[in-house]
């Protein structure tokens, strides 16, 4: 039987699916009923009272939100604020009501467990004191593998997907880590946050390998960037690539600019015409800014000409971050890739006590309830249906179980809090050090922060600011300048006498500068044709950039060099600038980076705030 209660009273009902209820009092009733409840009992009648008032409630509260979405288009900023403020007071007056019912909750429960030893294995009810947390300044990390069923059809709605709020097992959701999800959402794609959704994962490689898993079929084609992280170079080619998995080609282009990219995806599907005759399909795998070198890649550009193509593709911006190359807030939806892969690990956690990732992606490619599908045009214009099992959720996150914990989300949240500063001081420090450090003949350096380097306009152009991602490379391997280059035995003396000004350690994104030997480390799984295809060589050094005055660091490095390769390379320290030298680029650096970062921050408080704003909370 239909029924012709409002929909706001029926999913309040533990019947909302089967509920026989035409009339509010006979829904009452059927509650009741449910638990066992008679209706002429005295908790019978006040139950029925309060319940009639719930679903009053709730229909007054959708009531409220359709009117205030109707009219936050007309407000003005200091109106906003305003309904901001008390929609906030209404929550925390509903938080005080459910408080209210506690007590009366917490003693019925204590009379059901006379026994001490039951008491103690049952251990308390946390439905009794969680609505305090509505008042935690800081997300609360839920320690809990499992939760509370409701009732059985909001159990049933839940694994269906179609009630998020009633969260079930923490593996597939917790509110620690949906919590970091939304915030990374909110960050990558400003205004548009409504249209994307984020999964989280235990770590960086576990995103990129559910978000590979999701679209690569057998025998699919993926045209990747030269320049990925060791890791990811090892799974494309050893995994996706291998013919007993899933026997993908996996095909690499040079170079940052869109022209490489056409050229090479151009021979791809000549050398694989076989495999696009049978239906397989070429996805398109971007890292920018790049690992190791920390060059930027023309993402929009080559985004558009892959979307012009009905082309899906995925890039890891973990060395750039939302701050510095928000890639998900370009005006034109096509030059925007489908997915955005993050290590929470690096800069956006910035201390390295943690490892975590996410995929970040349109709502309908991300999640739908079973059953469910709809209709969305794509970042590469077209319109088409989008099912329930095609989604990251329940085609990788749901059954591989590669999730984020609450410890780690907390981890992430509040490392976060700090990532702009952080990474401003880190961007004026790579500046410093690249530019001094190419003052030396004999140091070859791979960055493109150094004036005149071919990467500079992408990276003017693109990056935040024209600020550089605070990752580069130098090497020994000797140059026009000085063809002299370190032996084997210097190169390892020079990079063992960094500590501990540089931290010899495995990973980026630190407060701590750290540096390590991509081919004897992060790319080891490069053979040497690949190697020198990259651009690494035996005495190549990445410089993960920290938070440390670059000065320091500097000093350092001339004082190892001393001990490592004085004696032996005269005339190798006299190349390094003077301490003057070093102090006056600092300075310099420092002001210009400062000057336009808040010159930016003014051009965006003189921006009109109705436009984007609004359209982001109306949605």
């Amino acid at each position: 039987m239909v029924s012709t209660l409002p929909r706001t009273a029926t999913q309040l009902s533990p019947r909302r699916n089967t509920t026989r209820a035409t009339t509010g009092d006979e829904l009452v009733a059927e509650q009741l009923g449910h638990f066992g409840l008679d209706p002429a009992s005295e908790h019978g009648r006040a139950l029925a009272e309060l319940t009639r008032h719930l679903y009053a409630a709730n229909g007054a509260a959708h009531d409220v939100w359709a009117r205030t979405a109707e009219l936050l288009g007309t407000l003005d900023r200091g109106d906003r604020i305003a309904w901001f403020n008390a929609k906030r007071f209404a929550c925390f007056q509903l938080a005080k009501v459910l408080d209210t019912l506690q007590n009366p909750l917490r003693a019925t429960y204590q009379s059901l467990m006379p026994e001490l030893g039951t008491a103690a294995a049952k251990g308390p009810y946390p439905l009794f004191d969680n609505v305090t947390a509505i008042f935690s300044a800081t997300p609360v990390i839920a320690r809990t593998a499992t939760y509370f069923y409701a009732c059985t059809e909001w159990i049933e709605d839940a694994f269906h997907g179609r009630e998020l709020l009633h969260q079930i097992y923490s593996r597939l959701l917790n509110p620690t880590s949906i919590a970091l999800a939304n915030h990374i959402v909110d960050l990558e794609a400003g205004p548009d946050a409504p249209e994307y959704f984020a999964w989280n994962f235990n770590s960086g490689m576990a995103a990129i390998d559910a978000t590979l898993a999701h679209v690569v079929g057998h025998r699919d084609v993926i045209l990747a960037s030269r320049n990925v992280y060791g890791g990811t170079y090892q799974l494309l080619h050893d995994w996706y690539g291998k013919r007993g998995n899933l026997d993908a080609a996996v095909e690499w282009f040079d170079g940052e600019s869109a022209d490489g990219f056409t050229r090479e995806l151009r021979a791809v599907k000549e050398r694989h015409a076989d495999r696009l005759r049978d239906g397989r399909h070429v996805y398109v795998y971007l890292e920018s800014p790049c690992n190791p070198h920390g060059y930027v890649l023309d993402v929009p550009s080559i985004c558009r000409i892959a979307h012009e193509q009905g082309l899906v593709v995925i890039c890891d911006a973990t060395v750039g971050t939302p701050f510095l190359y928000p890639l998900l807030r370009r005006a034109d939806r096509r030059e925007r890739p489908d997915f955005v892969i993050h290590s929470y690990t690096k800069d956006l956690c910035g201390s390295g006590n943690t490892t975590a990732g996410v995929v970040i992606g349109r709502g309908e490619r991300m999640f739908l309830p079973k059953g469910h599908s709809v209709r969305a045009t794509g970042h590469d214009g077209r319109e088409r249906e989008y099912r329930w099992d095609e989604t990251v959720f329940w085609n990788v996150y749901y059954v591989k179980g590669a999730f984020l914990d609450s410890d780690k989300a907390f981890e992430v949240l509040s490392g976060m809090r700090t990532a702009e500063l952080r990474l401003l001081a880190k961007c004026i420090n790579t500046i410093v050090l690249a530019r001094c450090l190419a003052a030396h003949p004999m140091i070859n350096v791979h960055c493109n922060a150094v004036e005149g380097h071919p990467n500079a306009p992408l990276r003017e152009s693109l990056m935040r600011l024209g600020l550089p991602a605070p990752l580069f490379t130098i090497d020994f391997e000797g140059s026009a300048r000085q063809p002299e280059k370190l032996t084997r035995e210097q190169m390892k003396r020079l990079f063992d006498g960094l500590e501990p000004a540089f931290g010899l350690q495995v990973s980026l994104g630190q407060t701590n500068t750290v540096v390590l030997c991509p081919a004897l480390t992060s790319h080891s799984e490069l053979d040497d044709a690949a190697l020198t295809r990259a651009g690494i060589t035996p005495t190549t050094v990445r410089i993960s950039v920290g938070d440390e005055d670059p000065r320091y660091l500097l000093d350092h490095l001339r004082l190892a060099a001393e001990n490592a390769v004085g004696s032996e390379m005269p005339g190798f320290l006299e190349h390094f600038p003077t301490p003057s030298r070093v102090a006056a680029v600092y300075r310099e650096v420092y002001v210009d980076t400062h000057r336009r970062w808040a010159e930016a921050l003014a051009a965006t408080q003189e921006v009109d705030p109705t436009g984007a704003a609004n359209k982001a909370a109306t949605q």
